[in-house]
């Protein structure tokens, strides 16, 4: 007998399902317990979030890990995981942004230094060019 993935919302109007009952699986057995039952947030996970707890765990939560086994970018990586946390009904703090340097700022201390004569025209337009590389 085949058994088929649990279904986790109702075919008809897409609510949660409860489990109402449950059969050993010995059989020669196969004991019925009724009743209701909630299922676990892991237990209600959609087919491709659940997949990528597998590898996440497999690999030991190791997200560069993952990176490497499914051959995507580490940020394809990184939101396949908060797509799962949110499926899981979990809340993922936001990271903060990095700093973003002030390249108007640097740019304009570069040429005051130039206008002052601490730097040579030389110099300047080396820094310039570095600064607009780093962007």
């Amino acid at each position: 007998m085949r058994i088929y993935p649990m279904p986790t919302s109702c075919p008809a109007c897409s609510s949660r399902l409860r489990v109402s009952g449950l059969v050993c699986s010995n059989p020669d057995c196969r004991t019925e317990i009724k009743g209701e039952y909630e299922a676990n947030e892991f237990a209600l996970l959609p087919p491709e979030p659940l997949e990528f707890l597998r590898l996440y765990i497999k690999s030991g939560g190791n997200l560069k890990k993952v990176e490497s086994i499914l051959g995507v970018s580490y940020p394809t990586v990184r939101a396949r995981f908060k797509d799962m946390l949110y499926a899981l009904g979990y809340e993922m703090p936001d990271e903060p942004e990095p700093p973003q340097p002030d390249f108007a700022k640097e740019r304009s201390d570069i040429l005051s230094a130039l206008e002052r004569g601490e730097i040579t025209a030389e110099e300047a337009g080396a820094r310039l060019r570095a600064l607009k590389r780093g962007r």
